[in-house]
């Protein structure tokens, strides 16, 4: 069984990771890969909407998060202006970052605060630091285009169910012309979190590409170990939305 997953279209990439986890006697793949191709001129990525929203009903019984609601923990695009500067962003998010953190889900933090803090002194904002040294001068050492999320003194922890951080670190490689971005998860719910996390890297990728000026050109996502969180059962009407949108991808 291939743990590689490569299609243009988030939805069906997602579909297919999802049905390596639904397979008899399977519930969980290690080192999954997941990589997603396909992105407009303007960089938002291409999906199906009805997975999407077959998914949704889901998580909805299950009262879980939405597939918004979790893209937004790693990129708040609703307070995203492009035609704005970037710290119009950043000053957005520090404003509301008090009071989500008061909610239950992140008592540990958030993706995005983990982002654009914990840099170097002087430049705590480890997404900025990134972006302007990429645009400050041409030649950078591209390794340098990371940001870190993983605390190991605050988030090293020997307790059986904590959460956050699953994502681990992102990092911005241009090649060829493009914006490559690359997450690693140590662990990642396929049902719960995975279309989320997915669609949230998409637009911080956006994000970033914008600010360096060149275009998204993949997201590819490494998962330690890809769990199915839930019955297959329960996911029949999401895995018949997804075996036809694979079906069209084919035969396209």
């Amino acid at each position: 069984m291939s743990h590689y997953v490569e299609d243009p279209d988030l939805s069906v990439a997602w579909g297919r990771a999802l049905q390596l986890v639904t397979q008899p006697g399977r519930s969980e793949v290690g080192s999954l890969t997941v990589a997603v191709t396909g992105f407009a001129e303007d960089g938002a990525v291409l999906e199906r909407p009805a997975i999407r929203r077959s998914l949704d009903v889901v998580l909805r019984g299950r009262r879980k998060q939405s597939v918004e609601t979790v893209a937004n923990t790693i990129f708040p695009s609703a307070l995203w202006n492009p035609a704005a500067s970037r710290q119009q962003l950043f000053d957005r998010y520090l404003r509301i970052a008090p009071k989500l953190r008061r909610l239950r889900a992140n008592t540990h933090g958030t993706y995005f605060e983990r982002m654009i803090s914990g840099g170097p002194t002087g430049q705590a904002n480890q997404l900025d630091f990134a972006i302007s040294t990429y645009t400050g001068r041409g030649g950078v050492r591209r390794s340098v285009l990371q940001v870190g999320i993983f605390n190991p003194g605050l988030d090293h922890s020997a307790a059986a169910l904590r959460g956050f951080p699953c994502l681990q670190h992102v990092t911005f490689a241009p090649i060829d012309g493009g914006l490559h971005v690359n997450a690693f998860y140590a662990t990642q719910y396929m049902i719960e979190r995975a279309y989320g996390n997915y669609l949230g890297l998409c637009r911080l990728g956006q994000f970033v590409a914008r600010e360096m000026a060149i275009p998204l050109a993949r997201l590819t996502c490494l998962v330690g170990i890809a769990e199915r969180d839930g019955t297959v059962g329960d996911l029949r009407p999401v895995l018949a939305q997804v075996q036809r949108a694979i079906e069209r991808a084919d035969e396209e």
